[in-house]
């Protein structure tokens, strides 16, 4: 925790659950909810909360791991994949919609958000800022390297507010015949820009992993913060 940010508590569906809070300097700015991987709001995912705070927005980022544990947060060795594997697997994506559609509507509520705000999310929760663009609970989305969108192309006419999503062409976790299904869907659907990185691996975002790509990262940041500007 910094000066500017906080866990605060959020009334789900079935249960409270944390949620860390990032502010902006001026305290008020458009919202954005950032979706974690399936790492838990570790120390990378709060620091991309942080940074986009910087930026100017306020930003919420769910525990979605709260059913199995309190604030659990992992790294990326071996015995964390598996038990972030093990948490992904225990948690349903009806219960992880349910707490996204339940923070969006807190962010909304909060003092000094605008009246738009965003979702944000990293692998796993690429695919929920997907999801929650396809339930209309965001008024723009963006998804990094988001496992799964390939397999959700039944929902894509329900994609009808801008969506942005970003690719690593080297990507060991969504092979490109995936990718590519996902760019042929979205061909001729304006709302929706795709862009690949062709030396960037899954997860080339996270500075803290070993696929780490700086340069991937900055041009992914930076069309992101455009978009945000533009949409919202």
């Amino acid at each position: 925790m910094n000066g500017t940010s906080k866990w605060i508590e959020i009334d789900g569906d079935d249960g409270a659950f944390g949620a860390y809070l990032a502010l902006p300097r001026s305290g008020s700015g458009p919202g954005i909810v950032l979706l974690q991987e399936i790492f838990g709001v570790n120390e990378h995912i709060r620091s991309v909360a942080d940074q986009y705070a910087a930026d100017g927005y306020v930003v919420l980022a769910p525990d979605l791991f709260w059913r199995q544990g309190h604030r659990i947060e992992l790294g990326y060795g071996d015995a964390d994949w598996k038990r972030a594997t093990e948490l992904k697997a225990a948690t349903t994506l009806n219960q992880a919609q349910a707490d996204v559609r339940a923070t969006a509507k807190a962010l909304r509520a909060l003092q000094g958000v605008g009246p738009k705000i965003a979702s944000i999310g990293y692998c796993w929760g690429g695919l929920l800022s997907y999801h929650a663009a396809a339930d209309d609970l965001v008024d723009a989305a963006v998804a990094y390297y988001g496992g799964g969108i390939q397999n959700a192309l039944s929902r894509a006419d329900d994609i009808r507010i801008p969506l942005m999503l970003h690719y690593g062409g080297k990507d060991k976790h969504i092979p490109r015949d995936a990718i590519d299904k996902v760019v042929e869907r979205f061909h001729d659907n304006d709302n929706v820009e795709i862009h690949l990185y062709a030396e960037a691996e899954h997860g080339f975002n996270c500075s803290h992993r070993s696929t780490y790509h700086q340069q991937s990262a900055a041009l992914a940041h930076g069309y992101t913060l455009l978009f945000l500007s533009q949409m919202l």
